[in-house]
């Protein structure tokens, strides 16, 4: 159920945008659109305990665009998109099944029974239009694993390969730190080092709080093999640490201690590697790692796709839907929608739609809401902001 307020209604029959001479009707974008509008405004709720001032801030200086211009353009690009897919559903043998068609339509008509007409009106979306979303959301969902099968995908054990280690980490940054606490913090430092030496399997948190009640150690993993400068790929898991670091760990066995302290920078380190291998690293690293490509695949391919694709968009009419702060819409029940037969794999359009606002990629961190985006369809109510 969708709760909207604020909005004039749209005319979702007007055809927003043809791709290869197919017509979109305004509603599907529309529904789209709030559907995203709803989920980025629930995470921001969820994160940072309020939604206000998302929308209206301005994206880019230079058009004066807001980010809820942008929202709207990019959620008629995930269409666009979609429509492609269904052209190319056959190609990868992806269909809608006639179970799903029944449960499309039963969702469909549960919707439209669900909304009262004025929230209806404001979406500007017919029955036909919901259901014609809810068949785009399940061929993009079967269509993800054929298309990315093409890729031939592989992680090599060099990009895998992870080694984990244990480490004290004790700061000397800031203005307001002096030479002498520096000197002090650099002879607990040393103590805790001392410690692990005469017994390098202890517990190295304990061996930190019986130093300063403050210190603690921490488990982290890097790649084992150092990465080229000349690599595209950036190493997320190893740049996390400092490169003075990484270089000790690499030359160190499974248990064994750092001779000397590390300094960097940012502070001093003590450091224990505790497994030159880690399997259970390693293993989460590949899949992280074949996601990711995965992903990147999929973008690429669909993204092209589009660009060779011929559209043309009316921006009357796509001006005259608006996401803004005033115009707020929530879900407090989720509408049943079809059950797919194939597994559920996350498409990275969604991940993009639900974070493409101010400040969300730096304090938020992402999860993929792609699953939810295409099982689950708002329904809409009405409510005074």
């Amino acid at each position: 159920l969708l709760t909207g307020c604020g909005s004039k209604t749209i005319d979702g029959t007007k055809t927003v945008a043809t791709v290869d001479g197919t017509e979109i009707p305004l509603g599907v974008v529309s529904l789209y659109a709030r559907q995203q509008q709803e989920q980025t405004t629930a995470m921001y709720m969820s994160y940072m305990g309020s939604a206000n001032n998302i929308w209206d801030q301005t994206a880019d200086e230079d058009s004066g665009k807001t980010y809820g211009d942008q929202a709207v353009e990019s959620s008629l690009k995930s269409v666009e998109t979609m429509y492609i897919l269904k052209e190319k559903a056959a190609d990868y043998k992806v269909e809608v099944t006639e179970d799903e068609e029944k449960a499309i339509a039963d969702a469909a008509s549960q919707f439209m029974a669900s909304n009262g007409e004025d929230t209806i009106k404001e979406l500007g979306v017919t029955e036909d239009q919901v259901k014609t979303l809810l068949e785009l959301l399940t061929i993009q969902k079967k269509i993800y694993n054929p298309i990315v099968a093409e890729g031939n995908i592989t992680v090599s054990d060099d990009e895998a390969n992870q080694s984990s280690f244990t480490y004290v980490s004790i700061s000397t940054s800031g203005d307001d730190v002096t030479d002498e606490q520096k000197e002090e913090k650099k002879k607990q430092a040393q103590e805790i080092l001392d410690k692990m030496k005469e017994d390098p399997t202890a517990d190295m948190s304990e061996i930190a709080k019986s130093v300063d009640d403050s210190y603690s150690a921490v488990e982290g993993n890097f790649t084992t093999k150092e990465s080229d400068e000349d690599s595209e790929d950036e190493d997320y898991s190893s740049t996390a640490y400092p490169d003075e670091v990484l270089k000790v760990l690499r030359g160190l066995k499974d248990g064994e201690v750092a001779s000397d302290i590390i300094e960097t920078d940012t502070g001093y380190y003590v450091v224990r590697l505790d497994k030159v291998h880690d399997d259970d690293a390693t293993a989460s690293k590949r899949e992280s790692l074949k996601n990711s490509k995965e992903s990147t695949y999929y973008s690429d391919t669909t993204s092209d796709w589009l660009d060779s694709a011929k559209t043309d968009v009316n921006k009357k009419v796509l001006k005259t839907l608006k996401i803004t702060d005033k115009h707020t819409f929530t879900a407090p029940t989720p509408t049943p929608t079809p059950e797919v037969t194939e597994e559920a794999t996350t498409t990275p359009e969604a991940e993009e739609e639900a974070t493409e606002t101010p400040a969300a990629e730096e304090e938020v961190t992402e999860t993929p809401a792609a699953e939810e985006e295409v099982t689950e369809t708002p329904a809409a109510t009405e409510a005074a902001e």
